[in-house]
């Protein structure tokens, strides 16, 4: 067994954990980063949002092939090599994680690969593969992420029921997949796979498709999803799954319980996902968790052990990379001697799906929920130039706007490239930005980003192209 000490030691090399240590190593502190992949990425890089995002590029690719005789131009029907796809994804991932690697050798970071459990506050032991080393520290931040989350009755022992990361790794092309789960993560897989050929059913426990998300913004990619799936199946629950034949049956309750039996050849269940709080050792500690698996931390992102803080989908909600990453680094400031606090007025989320989704801030719902007032300006993208250029007018752009201060405090997106989008919202709602501003900020023409403008300009009625007005 080999020993080494080090000023702060990191678990977990997602985009929390490698953030946390790369700025350590830039402000001259010791840091060794723990994981057990052979390089920095987690689950974002590895088995979440890179890979995903290569799987929707190329669905993108096949629907647009697919639509572009509308524009005058004719393609052959897109054919499928799902080796060639699966390696190309691959490709992305090693490309992405290898680059962490050599990034975290020229910053110096002591990389050890393997599975860590906690001694005591200031110990922690890695058992590799080939291995074991202790490590001790002044300061730990963890930062294991998070899992699928599979409930119980849905726990079928079969490789044709499907988690995210199982999805991922494209098995094949199912004739037929149900997707349990009308979340991000169910609807981006399941559009993919859609447009990879499958005939898609969606069953969703709510009223509606992306609970919590604005209705505004769903309405554009319900209609989508209607023309991609073969159903959309709301208020509806799998009480139970059973093998039949090469399929899997499944018996509903609630609005669609009628079309209890039918066979999937796949079944993606895609319900939430659950932290990696299960860390060895973490009873020898101070640490608390919650009844919900979260690690307990203060606006510091430090933990009931002083010298331990934990970031990330550990902590609780957004489960969000970029969330993470912005923890990481403000619980390094802090071990750094910065009496930071973590109080960022908007983070924004963005659903991957065709049209994207986008908001940050506060939303119509939260805001009607809290009873407070706000004024809405709305900008449909049909009124957009480049939006009719694109084909895509299926768009709108919303603000939410303080009847008294005109400042906004909540921007939402729903369209091609909304992701793209939604920082500047996030930079208004930062900055204290009000309506006025947005409204004379001169934006190019013709873009999209002119969206943001234009909805500013609704809540003055002042809008060029839209005559709608702010209610």
């Amino acid at each position: 067994m080999s020993e080494q000490s080090t000023d702060l030691v990191v678990v977990g090399a997602g985009p929390g954990g490698y953030a946390a240590a790369f700025l350590a190593a830039d402000l001259g502190i010791g840091v060794t980063l723990v994981d057990e992949a052979p390089n920095p990425g987690g689950v974002c890089l590895y088995r979440g949002c890179m890979p995903s995002k290569a799987l929707l590029h190329v669905a993108k690719v096949i629907d647009e092939a697919k639509h572009a005789e509308a524009w005058g131009v004719r393609f052959e029907d897109p054919t499928l090599d799902l080796p060639a796809l699966r390696t190309w994804k691959d490709g992305v991932v090693d490309r992405l994680t290898g680059g962490l690697g050599q990034l975290s050798k020229q910053r110096k970071v002591t990389y050890a690969q393997g599975r860590a459990a906690i001694a005591d506050p200031h110990t922690l032991v890695v058992r590799g593969t080939d291995e074991e080393q202790t490590i001790r520290f002044d300061h730990a931040i963890l930062a294991t992420g998070s899992r699928p989350s599979i409930p119980g009755a849905l726990a079928l022992d079969s490789d044709r029921v499907m988690d995210s990361t199982r999805a991922l790794e494209l098995p094949d092309v199912p004739a037929r997949l149900l997707v349990v789960g009308g979340g991000y993560i169910g609807l981006e897989l399941g559009t993919a796979y859609a447009a990879l050929g499958s005939r898609v059913t969606v069953v969703e426990m709510t009223d509606g498709l992306l609970p919590g998300a604005d209705r505004d913004l769903v309405t554009p990619v319900a209609k989508r999803l209607a023309t991609l799936a073969e159903a959309v199946w709301l208020e509806t629950t799998v009480a139970r799954m059973e093998i039949a034949g090469e399929g899997v049956a499944v018996t509903l309750e609630g609005k669609a319980a009628e079309h209890s039996g039918q066979v999937f050849d796949r079944v993606l269940v895609a319900v939430g996902r659950r932290p990696n709080s299960a860390i060895d050792g973490l009873e020898t500690t101070r640490v608390q968790v919650d009844a919900r698996g979260f690690v307990e931390v203060d606006a510091q992102r430090r933990t009931a052990e002083p010298s331990i803080f934990a970031i990330g989908d550990l902590v609780g909600e957004p489960m969000l990379a970029h969330k993470a990453s912005h923890e990481g680094r403000l619980a390094v400031e802090v071990i750094h001697g910065s009496k930071a606090l973590f109080e960022p007025l908007a983070i924004p989320a963005v659903v991957f799906t065709d049209p994207e989704v986008a908001w940050c801030g506060l939303t119509e719902t939260e805001a009607k929920a809290a009873g407070r007032p706000v004024k809405i300006a709305k900008f449909p993208w049909g009124a957009s130039g480049r939006a009719v250029t694109l084909d895509r007018i299926d768009g709108l752009t919303k603000l939410l706007v303080d009847p008294e201060s005109e400042q906004i405090i909540g921007v939402g997106v729903v369209g091609a490239g909304a992701g793209e989008l939604i920082a500047e919202g996030v930079l208004a709602i930062e900055m204290g930005a009000t309506a006025s501003d947005l409204k004379m900020t001169i934006h190019p023409h013709p873009t999209l980003s002119e969206t943001l403008m234009e909805s500013a300009e609704v809540f003055f009625a002042q809008s060029t192209h839209y005559r709608g007005k702010a209610r």
